[in-house]
């Protein structure tokens, strides 16, 4: 069994990987870590982990959080990674960070992304960025020599899935492309702002960050990669009042005269042997429901005939396959094991 390290365990990121490592075959965790409800059980701060997770939750000093593990999970805001990585990596471990802190490659790009969002662009490991991957295992090769990786941010993953195949093959005019994108409350972390509390978000739809969403970094460059040439997206964010779940409706002007079968045919093809996403046309009777506590990405992909506009509606759990079951699926890979083990589960229904 290999030793995991959970970082930042307190939040939901973190008592999301503890649910899936809970009943992985391969890992198991031997060490909790946070900042906030140190010396707590795990199960005293999640009471549903009773009998499942008691481990106490350490300061990030404890000696037994010194020890080497061989998997590190950094469930932690931005620049709080680039400060930790370095030390796991030297004591042999495989790390996930789930901030933007190395989802960039060079200093240069994570610059941009730090000025998009207001913080220091100086990158405190720059000698790492080399060495990361941008997690999106559908995208990368990610295999048992990968030490490094950053996870995506959930926006990022509903929106690049989306639209990969479009931008790989070219169907798409790239100053066209909107995202238009619904999240669920979950996505504001366990400490929101006042507006998340349930009097002001119930029966409350917004729109935010109408100056730019953070994710609109990384969804321009992975798909201007893709594509070959320079893709700018107008990008909506908004909130709704449900717990979890993305739904984006994804536009983009064809640049030829395609039918819905002929895109559904790209789009089957380009995922044909990707176990977690799948594609449906649009008959599909799907939502955000079908995809909940699960890492997979439902694509609905249509073509509004009368316009020539390509739209597809992308569906994930934000919390999974925009977070815990993401990283997981990165660390399966990093360790040569199948990206389905521990996660090939389906959602409960209703």
């Amino acid at each position: 069994m290999k030793k995991v390290k959970v970082i930042g365990a307190g939040g939901y990121g973190g008592v999301g990987i503890v649910e899936l490592l809970l009943n992985h075959p391969e890992f198991e965790i031997e060490c909790l870590v946070a900042k906030t409800e140190t010396g707590m059980k795990m199960s005293e701060l999640y009471p549903h982990l009773t009998g499942f997770c008691d481990l106490p939750i350490l300061t990030p000093d404890a000696p037994e959080a010194q020890g080497a593990f061989d998997a590190v999970f950094c469930s932690t805001p931005d620049r709080v990674g680039m400060n930790l990585a370095q030390a796991e990596l030297d004591k042999g471990a495989h790390v996930v960070d789930y901030s933007g802190d190395f989802r960039f490659t060079t200093a240069e790009k994570y610059s941009a992304y730090a000025n998009f969002i207001g913080l220091d662009p100086h990158h405190a490991a720059p000698e790492l960025l080399p060495q990361t991957v941008y997690g999106l295992a559908e995208l990368h090769d990610i295999g048992p020599d990968q030490k490094l990786a950053g996870n995506p941010g959930c926006f990022a993953v509903s929106c690049i899935l989306g639209l990969a195949p479009a931008a790989a093959n070219k169907l798409i005019d790239p100053k066209s492309v909107i995202c238009d994108c619904k999240t669920g409350v979950s996505g504001a972390g366990k400490k929101p702002a006042p507006t998340f509390h349930y009097p002001a978000r119930y029966e409350q739809v917004n729109a935010y960050k109408l100056g730019g969403h953070q994710h609109l970094v990384e969804i321009e460059q992975e798909l201007s990669e893709l594509a070959g040439e320079l893709i700018q997206i107008t990008m909506t964010t908004q909130v709704v009042p449900t717990c979890r779940g993305i739904l984006s409706c994804l536009y983009g002007n064809l640049n030829e005269i395609l039918s819905a079968a002929d895109v559904l045919d790209v789009y089957k093809a380009f995922y044909a042997d990707k176990p977690f996403v799948r594609v449906f046309d649009n008959t599909a009777a799907i939502g955000t429901a079908q995809v909940s506590g699960t890492n997979f990405c439902n694509l609905i992909v249509d073509v509004d005939e009368r316009n020539n506009r390509l739209r597809v509606i992308s569906h994930i759990d934000n919390l999974m396959k925009g977070q815990a079951g993401n990283a997981l699926q990165n660390m399966n890979l990093m360790f040569g094991l199948d990206p389905m083990t521990g996660l090939n589960f389906a959602g409960r229904c209703p």
